[in-house]
């Protein structure tokens, strides 16, 4: 998803574009937009590519993000999160070319939050730990390179997995009664603010470490209240519960969140609160599905 966005982004640039990914195609025209599949795991795969388009920015949105996943499978977890670091890092190295990663708020222990850039990472989960692991990679990898932690990404995506909010919509849509816990705190991030945020950061060729997050601070159950609110959907389907009510393999942090006035004041992005974000969902929703339609009776 945030890959797609980006994409949107930085193909209004003047930049020139190699699209990658593990699929086989690209959800893009790869006759305007370049595009080759790619296994970041394996490094001579990587060097390759790197060497014949010689990118001087990897913007590296790649990652096992599903959190109980990399709990159970902690082989898979570390070859993708630590391992592609590294095969990139290696490539970049070689040819002069920055890097772009994104981290997440969970190398913070989510005790204390909301954090800032400074404050002491302490992950209790392996996914926390294999991000921990690729942001120490690269910042002792002597690559040029920036760092991104985001929490809670939600957005509109073709052949994506879900998100946040999109379950919740989809469930509050068909009328169906939802748990959702009120004891995880932390910023949702539209993903077209984020990959606004990485086009800056490239134009202004800034490094170092980045939380770029949502402006408003919310739970979960808070922020499924607000989506109710905006769609009109039926907030009696909406329960609040602590998150000690599910088994689930991985530890969450609760009190997490990023304090993000660095990336407001460094990068001069202003970041969609709530109301706005879920607005700009909504909107983006009635589109595809009005040319959803559209193309349906074009068939027909």
């Amino acid at each position: 998803m945030l890959g797609q966005k980006s994409v949107e982004f930085f193909s209004r640039t003047r930049y020139p574009l190699l699209l990658l990914s593990l699929e086989e195609h690209s959800v893009f025209d790869p006759a305007i937009l370049p595009y080759r599949s790619i296994d970041l795991t394996r490094r001579q795969e990587v060097r390759k590519v790197v060497d014949e388009f010689e990118p001087d920015v990897i913007v590296h949105t790649a990652a096992v993000t599903d959190v109980d996943l990399c709990e159970k499978e902690r082989g898979l977890a570390w070859q993708v999160n630590v391992g592609a670091v590294e095969n990139l890092s290696y490539a970049a190295k070689l040819t002069g070319a920055k890097i772009i990663h994104l981290s997440t708020d969970y190398v913070f222990d989510g005790k204390s939050g909301p954090y800032n850039e400074l404050d002491r990472p302490n992950p209790i989960s392996y996914y926390g730990r294999t991000k921990l692991a690729s942001e120490n990679l690269l910042l002792t990898s002597g690559v040029q390179n920036a760092i991104i932690r985001t929490m809670v990404l939600y957005g509109l995506g073709l052949n994506v997995k879900s998100n946040f909010a999109l379950w919740l919509y989809n469930n509050l849509k068909d009328g169906k009664p939802i748990c959702v816990v009120d004891d995880q705190i932390g910023n949702p991030t539209l993903a077209d603010d984020l990959a606004y945020a990485i086009l800056k950061i490239i134009e202004l060729e800034r490094t170092g470490v980045y939380h770029i997050a949502g402006s408003d601070m919310i739970s979960r159950y808070d922020f499924a209240l607000a989506l109710a609110r905006v769609f009109n959907f039926n907030k009696k389907l909406i329960t609040p519960v602590k998150s000690s009510t599910f088994i689930q393999p991985a530890p969450r942090p609760l009190k997490s969140g990023l304090i993000i006035l660095k990336a407001q004041t460094e990068l001069d992005v202003k970041m969609s609160g709530i109301e706005h974000g879920l607005t700009v969902l909504k909107n983006q929703l009635d589109t595809f599905r009005y040319q959803n339609e559209n193309n349906l009776h074009r068939k027909l």
